[in-house]
C-alpha cells in the first residue's frame, strides 16, 4: 500500500485544485447569469447554475478529503 501514497497525495491536490475551479466558475457564471450580463437566460437559472457548482465543488472536496484521510490511516497504520 505504501507504494500508492505519491498517487493518493498527487490525486487529492488535484481533485482540490479542480473543486476549487469548479466553485470559481461556478460563482462568476452564476452571478452573471443572475446580474443579467448573459443574454436569453432567465435570473432565475443563475441560482440552479450556483446550486450545481456548489454541489460539485463540495463533492470533489469530499473525495480529496477522503483520499487524505486514507493516506493518513495508511501512514499510522505503517507506524505499527
Amino acid at each position: 500500500m505504501r507504494e500508492h501514497l505519491g498517487f493518493l497525495k498527487i490525486s487529492s491536490a488535484v481533485v482540490k485544485v479542480a473543486a476549487w475551479i469548479f466553485l470559481c466558475l461556478g460563482v462568476i457564471g452564476g452571478v452573471s447569469i443572475l446580474a443579467g450580463v448573459v443574454p436569453g437566460y432567465p435570473r432565475w437559472s443563475g441560482l440552479m447554475v450556483l446550486a450545481i457548482y456548489g454541489f460539485a465543488f463540495f463533492f470533489f472536496f469530499f473525495i480529496a478529503k477522503i483520499a487524505e484521510l486514507l493516506i493518513s490511516i495508511i501512514n499510522e497504520i505503517k507506524k505499527e
